[in-house]
């Protein structure tokens, strides 16, 4: 009994010294652990935890499960200072692991410094207390296992009882170098081990491009940090605008800036997002104006600068013709073009010149500029689209016209797919006014098949016009018909249904039809005018005339020839 005291007693004070006895680093390496406090969307306290630094900057780690949900958090270092939590840097729900940032409050934090060496099994390790413990003592044990995760990182089994509220404690070495980050314990093994995912892998986590997308992360409210590649981040740029509010992404905007301030495309999107964003703020017009002049600045590749200020400068132009800013013209935009074609002189940028040289109705100029374009390789079926429009304005022949539509549709997919078929629709309208109305029909019949059938009833009234005016006529009664099915209270198709009828000698068909337009819409002054032709058909130039005489009351300018010719006698 006697001896049965003494080693309880012996191992009671084995016990107590293997937490009391703590390394001399242990009261600095401690300055380094915090505690955190999440908030929920309605600023009411979420979860309360530990984290610890692992730079001086403010980078730390600590559980995900501790910022599932948060909107913000803050820490508490170890003399009860309180710092909010900046950015998220990277989740793992798996080994539920969260890197963040935190927004220190003095020029650098003590942090931890990562272990040279993986702990061997067998090694001694401690695991560092929580910042509001304020005695030195920390809890001791050795290295059960260690398992190989994520490639190169490393999970331990570690012969170590946690005590409670010990989650995301780092675990360090005999030197004081952090390797892990203490787990939740479960099952029932946990009375005698715990375990603890390695802090490398910890570290390793980032945020990557497409990083937007990713399920854990949107599951914490509180703002997420960019990549560390600058292309990587500006793919997350990209992604980001459609996914955040304005507010978020203006933010982000700005981060992106304060991490990358040489990329000029930093300056130029947010430049952007201020203009669309501006309304009628003049200040907004000042900082995107300052934007763009920075852009310039830290460019390395000035020509595409130039280009993009003036194709804003372009575009801004053409949706607010009325209120333009005071510092951007058309004439500021072909300045900023120049500038990019003197010091390389791509063909996107001359395609570019001959649009605000066509916005400024310059069409010589525009002209010269899609001709350069259209012996480049960057010739496609628009910038041919783009030269004959122009040359149409110039009142050119429409030989010449519909050359160029030829080039543009003979660039084009064949067959035709229904993101090109307008280009087809623009050269059957041509062919219309060239009266070429087969190759008219021709057209129109090749978009209805591109686009899968997919058109309107003013698609069905064009073409019923270029059959009609071919001689189809069958085809035009077909087409004024579905026109009419599609939209019955369009009285320009039902006098457009009379007519053909009057055409192929269906004149009581067409009276039909015009007294139904009549009494849809009785001032509709052309229904009057075409009852009193059908009338004329039927030898009936007294109730002709009566009708005439409506449609002149009501305003048709083409009924005087016709009262002339069969009324005054």
């Amino acid at each position: 009994m006697k001896k049965s005291l003494i080693l309880s007693l012996l191992l009671c004070l084995l016990t107590q010294m293997a937490v009391a006895q703590a390394p001399k680093w242990v009261e600095k390496t401690k300055k380094a652990v915090f505690s955190v406090v999440t908030y929920d969307k309605n600023d009411k306290i979420l979860n309360t935890g530990n984290g610890f630094f692992v730079s001086e900057d403010g980078v730390a780690l600590s559980d995900f499960t501790l910022f599932k949900d948060a909107k913000r958090a803050v820490i508490i270092d170890s003399d009860g200072k309180e710092m909010p939590v900046d950015c998220i840097l990277g989740v793992s729900s798996l080994y539920d692991v969260v890197k963040f940032r935190v927004a220190i409050s003095s020029k650098k934090v003590f942090s931890l410094t990562l272990a040279e060496t993986t702990p061997i099994v067998g090694e001694q390790v401690w695991m560092l207390p929580y910042s509001t413990q304020k005695s030195d003592w920390c809890t001791t044990g050795k290295v059960k296992q260690v398992t190989k995760i994520a490639d190169k990182h490393q999970y331990f089994t570690l012969d170590m009882v946690m005590k409670e509220k010990m989650v995301s404690c780092p675990i360090v070495n005999a030197k004081g170098q952090v390797f892990g980050i203490s787990q939740k314990s479960s099952g029932s093994d946990a009375a005698t081990v715990c375990y603890a995912v390695g802090a490398s892998f910890g570290i390793s986590l980032d945020i990557k491009a497409l990083s937007m997308s990713d399920s854990n992360l949107r599951s914490i409210g509180i703002k997420k940090g960019l990549p560390d590649n600058e292309d990587q981040a500006l793919v997350y740029l990209f992604m980001a605008s459609t996914q955040l509010t304005s507010e978020e992404y203006s933010q982000l905007l700005n981060d992106f800036i304060k991490q990358f301030p040489n990329n000029s495309d930093g300056y130029l999107r947010r430049a952007n997002y201020l203009i669309q964003s501006a309304g009628e703020n003049e200040s907004a017009f000042e900082k995107a104006n300052a934007d763009m002049e920075e852009a310039l600045k830290v460019a390395k590749k000035k020509d595409d600068v130039y280009y993009n200020i003036s194709k804003t400068i372009y575009s801004y132009m053409l949706s607010n013709p009325e209120k333009p800013y005071k510092k951007w013209s058309y004439d500021q935009a072909l300045t900023q073009i120049k500038e990019a074609e003197t010091i390389n002189p791509l063909p996107v940028y001359i395609q570019l010149e001959g649009d605000i040289l066509f916005a400024k109705q310059d069409y010589a100029g525009a002209l010269s500029c899609y001709e350069k374009v259209n012996k480049s390789n960057l010739v496609s079926p628009a910038t041919y689209f783009s030269a004959a429009k122009t040359k149409e304005l110039m009142k050119a022949d429409l030989k010449e016209v519909l050359a160029l539509m030829d080039s543009c549709v003979a660039l084009c997919p064949h067959p035709m797919t229904a993101d090109v078929a307008p280009y087809v629709l623009e050269r059957a309208q041509m062919y219309m006014k060239a009266e070429q109305y087969k190759n008219a029909l021709s057209d129109y019949d090749t978009y209805f098949t591109a686009t899968n059938g997919q058109v309107n009833d003013l698609f069905y009234y064009y073409r019923e016009q270029a059959a009609f005016k071919a001689r189809q006529f069958q085809r035009a009664l077909d087409d004024i018909a579905k026109a009419i099915e599609m939209n019955p209270k369009e009285v320009l198709y039902q006098a457009e249904l009379a007519v053909i009828n009057m055409r192929v000698g269906r004149v009581d068909e067409a009276i039909k039809v015009l007294q139904g337009t009549i009494a849809m819409e009785p001032k509709y002054a052309e229904a009057y005018r075409l009852m009193g032709l059908c009338f004329i058909q039927q030898k009936k130039n007294k109730e002709a005339c009566s009708q005439f005489a409506k449609a002149k009351e009501l305003g048709d300018p083409n009924v005087d020839e016709l009262i002339k010719k069969y009324c005054e006698k």
